[in-house]
């Protein structure tokens, strides 16, 4: 299963006057960590086709790592659904919480941005 996973330190500038992450910023965590997954999984190009529903269960705050972690769930002709979860991880402790969790639809494109059928893909 190809897993994506990239870790970022909260800033001030990136969080609203409650000192929690904006949505937006949360969300192109996400979209991002669901494109660098999906283009490692195909080795072509790929486009965000949707996402799904997406909740704020729990903020991220200033000063916590934010992990984003996306992994293929499924595979269609020409699409694939990457499952994105975001959890906050204090710097001292360690400890984690899931905050956030969603699905991206990705879809392999071609040299025009039209959709084509992801290349025969050959994973463990």
């Amino acid at each position: 299963m190809q897993e994506t996973r990239i870790v970022e330190m909260v800033f001030p500038n990136q969080t609203n006057h409650y000192g929690t992450l904006f949505g937006g910023h949360a969300l192109r965590l996400m979209d991002m960590a669901a494109f660098v997954t999906a283009s490692r999984y195909a080795r072509c190009a790929v486009v965000t086709a949707s996402s799904e529903r997406v909740d704020f269960d729990v903020p991220v705050r200033e000063g916590q790592l934010a992990e984003v972690v996306g992994r293929v769930v499924k595979t269609g002709r020409t699409s694939m659904d990457v499952e994105v979860e975001l959890w906050a991880e204090e710097l001292r402790s360690g400890r984690r919480e899931l905050c956030t969790k969603g699905r991206f639809v990705l879809v392999a494109v071609d040299e025009n941005g039209r959709p084509t059928p992801l290349p025969s893909v050959n994973h463990p």
